[in-house]
């Protein structure tokens, strides 16, 4: 059974930063994405990065762009997600994702294995 933990979630100010890490057991995630997701109360979940993790080629949604760096530990089958410069808009659920069937990034309803998600909760 492919399992994602996510961790590193919490509470900061605006301004601040967080490191989520999503560790994958069981699961080689050569040559496929691996992708973070977010959800805020009453919208829908969105794609906000995700990495080829077989070739390291990184994408980002346009509101995340030069605050948020997605990065892989092969040794770790670990995913980071290095948030800086967080508004109080960045504040949502945050889940892993893996194992991109076919698509975009972007579509979630194209992972096979998702993580529990880790809150993450930004005040002005």
């Amino acid at each position: 059974q492919v399992q994602l933990v996510e961790s590193g979630g919490g509470s900061v100010q605006a301004g601040g930063s967080l490191r989520l890490s999503c560790a994958a057991s069981k699961y080689t995630y050569s040559s496929n994405y691996m992708a973070w997701f977010r959800q805020a109360p009453g919208k829908e979940r969105e794609g906000v990065a995700a990495i080829y993790t077989g070739r390291g080629f990184t994408y980002y949604d346009g509101s995340v762009k030069g605050r948020f760096t997605i990065s892989q530990d092969n040794a770790k089958n670990t995913v980071y997600l290095q948030m800086n410069a967080l508004k109080p808009e960045d504040t949502a659920m945050y889940y892993c994702a893996a194992d991109l069937a076919y698509g975009s990034w972007r579509d979630m309803f194209r992972y096979n294995y998702w993580g529990q998600g880790t809150q993450v909760t930004v005040s002005s």
